[in-house]
Formats: C-alpha cells, sequence, structure tokens
C-alpha cells in the first residue's frame, strides 16, 4: 500500500498511546508501519533528501500537530504521553482526527496563527494538505530543480562543439577527476581517435585513466554506438570509459554495458544537468535555507 499521510496516521497514533503511559515514538512508528501493513521497502523509503525515513517523518509530524492541540504530551526525549483531553478525544470514538478536526481546540488554532501569516483561506488550504511541511518544502525544491535542469540542457543544447568539451572538463575537475584544471583541458579534445574524444586521470595521482566520449546528440543513443565507443576502449587497452550525451540512451545500450566486463558509464542529457547542479557547473546560488529543530538535550535539566 501507499505510505500514509501525516493526517492519516494521527488517530491510530493518538490510539497507540490509550494505555495512558509513556510510549518511545521510535516503538510506534514501528508498530504502525505494521498496522498499516507497510512493506520493508516502504518502511525504509526516504525524504528526496535522503535525511530521513518519509514514513518516520510523517508519525513525528502527526505527533507535532497532536501535541500543539494538547492531545499527547511530552514526557522525555523521544517519549509521548496521552493527555486527559486525548483520552476524551477517544472517547468520542472518532472515525479520523485531521487538522480540520484538531481546530476546535484553542491552542492549536493559536499555533496555526503564529506559523502562518497568509490570509486564512491560504492557510487553511495549506494545512489541509496531506504533506508534512518537509515534504512541501523538498517537493518545491525538486520542482525549482527540475525545472533549472531543462534549462540548462537547452542551453547546453545550443552551445558549440567547443563550448561543450570544455563544459564536460570543468564538470569532471568538480568531480574530482583530471588531476588539475589544466591537464584535463589538454587531455580533453585532443585525440579524436577511433571514438574517443579524450583522456582524463581518474584522480590526482593519475593512476588510472579514463577515456571520454562526449558528443551533443539530440536523439536516442542506441546499442551500436556504444558498442563503437567499446571498441574502441579495446583498441588502447582500456578498461574505463564515460559516455556523456544530450540526447538520451536506448535500453538496449544500457543493457549492452551491464553485460560487458569493461566499466562504461552513461550520463545522458538529464543526469548531465544533474550533476551540473550538484557540482556547481553552468549555475549560481540565489538563496540557502536552513531548517533547525529544538534541541531537547538543550532543555533537560539536571
Amino acid at each position: 500500500m501507499a505510505i500514509p499521510d501525516y493526517q492519516t496516521v494521527m488517530l491510530p497514533l493518538l490510539q497507540a498511546t490509550k494505555d495512558g503511559r509513556d510510549h518511545a515514538l521510535s516503538d510506534i512508528i514501528d508498530e504502525l508501519g505494521n498496522q498499516f501493513g507497510m512493506t520493508a521497502e516502504e518502511k525504509k523509503e526516504l525524504l528526496p533528501s535522503g535525511t530521513q525515513n518519509t514514513f518516520d517523518n510523517r508519525v513525528r509530524w502527526a505527533g507535532t500537530y497532536l501535541f500543539k492541540a494538547g492531545l499527547l504530551d511530552r514526557t522525555g526525549r523521544g517519549v509521548i504521553r496521552i493527555t486527559g483531553r486525548g483520552l476524551d478525544v477517544l472517547k468520542e470514538n472518532p472515525t479520523r482526527i485531521d487538522v480540520k478536526f484538531l481546530r476546535r481546540f484553542p491552542e492549536f488554532r493559536d499555533f496555526q496563527q503564529a506559523s502562518r501569516k497568509a490570509d486564512t483561506e491560504q492557510k487553511i488550504e495549506e494545512e489541509e494538505k496531506s504533506e508534512t511541511p518537509e515534504e512541501m518544502l523538498e517537493s518545491s525544491y525538486q520542482s525549482l530543480r527540475r525545472t533549472l535542469a531543462q534549462e540548462l540542457l537547452q542551453r547546453v543544447k545550443k552551445c558549440s562543439p567547443r563550448f561543450f568539451e570544455n563544459l564536460v572538463v570543468d564538470l569532471l575537475v568538480a568531480m574530482g577527476y583530471g588531476g588539475s584544471r589544466k591537464d584535463a583541458g589538454q587531455a580533453i579534445g585532443q585525440t579524436g581517435d577511433g571514438g574517443i574524444d579524450g583522456i582524463i586521470k581518474e584522480d590526482r595521482l593519475g593512476l588510472d585513466i579514463v577515456y571520454i566520449q562526449a558528443k551533443r546528440w539530440d536523439s536516442t543513443v542506441g546499442a551500436p554506438i556504444v558498442r563503437g565507443f567499446s571498441g574502441s576502449l579495446d583498441a588502447q587497452r582500456a578498461r574505463k570509459g564515460v559516455l556523456i550525451t544530450t540526447g538520451k540512451f536506448s535500453q538496449d545500450a544500457r543493457d549492452f554495458v551491464n553485460r560487458i566486463e569493461k566499466k562504461i558509464v552513461l550520463i545522458d542529457g538529464e543526469e548531465l544537468a544533474q550533476f551540473m547542479i550538484d557540482h556547481g557547473i553552468g549555475v549560481s546560488e540565489v538563496a540557502t535555507y536552513t531548517v533547525r529543530k529544538a534541541d531537547l538535550d538543550y532543555f533537560e535539566e539536571e
């Protein structure tokens, strides 16, 4: 099944504490995962940032909202307990607890007013989304990143072959290959021999070398081109190669490199644009946002 959103988690989370005892949130997360019939893969699924499990994030935000509404209390680091108000709510036998339900409590309305500066209609629309605040932030970030990647790829396709060669050099050096920028610049675009566009050091010591072919193809690159590049590596007695294109690789091409003994890495246009963003090639920083959370250890008294 799909991973439940944080509002769907609210009622089961509150019910898991109905015995009135202290509960470690980590234990409840495991319990709820089993209750929802989640697979091992779903339990391990990460947010796009890769910093936290998606389901963990949703359960913790459900707990935060129940805490703000006075239905749960925090009795220690990662430990929660149901409140009298929470028990009263369960006596109502609700079929669902969500943001709309929690607005009946003044503390929760105050929390919303403090955390939202927009008008009431916009606030309600945003709060009733199924995503947690981190998911909304990351969704916006990924949307901006996809748009930027598309723009970069369009610009790369319009640049000259020589500029494209220099771009590849800049990227590979930024990724840690090629030794110095001068060494890499001399290596790329100089051979043009048998399907090889350049040679670059695998590391700064030059313990091994990587052969490169970089072409601005608009169409799909099929297995014949990849086989030709592989044959060029054989002629050089080379074991490693990188084939970069502004287009896409066919499935046959990707299957071919998985079957051979040599290590050939295929980088298509979309991957090229993502690498450019990750390593700061052709992009500039507009803004940086730091997301912080309360340090619970700081507030624990001896």
